[in-house]
Order: structure tokens, then sequence, then C-alpha cells
């Protein structure tokens, strides 16, 4: 079918050029006119009948039943264990935030220790001074807040 539209876009481009050589000629040829619009009418026709065949048959899928649910089936999966949040204070902010992934939560967040409201771009230049909850508590997703200060500047550690 790509091949039956392919030849209908060269005939169809074909017919435009006739048309504007016709055109742009004040009488052009007629006969080249004639023969790129048969040839431009005849793709158009064999690409309709392509696209309007009945696709071919297949057999229709066989419909099974489920097998009946038991009771090995039926019991759900024990709940999960809540993250707990590890000491982190006095690492890299970059570990620190790997140790909490470690724990089971993806994503923590970070703030600036200074109050100066810089964003932890590169996290490994950054050390953790502060984390909210202590060691130890149970977190979600987000619950985790690290307050760190770049490398090198005035710190508790």
């Amino acid at each position: 079918m790509t091949h039956v539209r392919k030849t209908a876009g060269a005939a169809a481009g074909a017919l435009l050029i006739a048309l504007v050589i016709a055109g742009c000629g004040g009488g052009g040829d007629t006969a080249l006119t004639t023969t790129v619009t048969e040839t431009a009418t005849a793709a158009v026709s064999t690409e309709t009948e392509a696209s309007t065949a009945a696709p071919p048959t297949t057999e229709p899928p066989t419909t099974e039943a489920p097998p009946p649910m038991t009771q090995a089936t039926a019991t759900t999966a024990p709940p999960e264990e809540p993250a707990i949040m590890p000491d982190v204070v006095c690492m890299n902010l970059q570990d620190a935030q790997d140790e909490i992934q470690d724990a089971g939560v993806f994503f923590s967040r970070s703030t600036d220790a200074t109050g100066q409201g810089r964003s932890q771009i590169l996290d490994r230049n950054w050390v953790v001074v502060a984390q909210t909850p202590d060691p130890g508590t149970a977190i979600g997703e987000g619950d985790a807040v690290l307050s760190a200060v770049k490398i090198g500047e005035s710190d508790s550690c």
C-alpha cells in the first residue's frame, strides 16, 4: 500500500507541474497535460481500491474463562514497612539523599541553612548540617528536609 501511495503522490506531483507549465506557457502541451491527468487519476483510483479492500480474515480469538480463584491466589502481599529516617547530618548532600533513597523514600527536600535561599544545584558541593525529622522517625515521600551549606562554609560538623 505504501508503494501505491508513493505512486499516487508522484502522479499528483507530476500533474501539478504539468498544470503549472501549461498555465505559464499560455497554452502548454495539451497531450502532456492529458497524459499526466490520466496517470494521476489512475493512481488515485488504485489507492482508493487498495484502501477500501476488505481486510484479511482472521479466526476470532478464543476466550477462556480465568482459572477459579483459590485461597493461594486471593492472598495479598504483606504491607510494606515504613521507611525510617537515617542520620545524615555532616554527610555530603548527595550521599545523604542516597541514604534516604536506600531507606525507601525517593523524594527528599533540601534548603540553604544560611537563609540565603540558594538552590542546591550540584548536591556534592553541599554538606548537611541539620535534618527533619530526627533519625529513626518513620518518613514518607517529601517528609525528609535536609538543611545544607556549601562545603567550606562555616558549619557545625
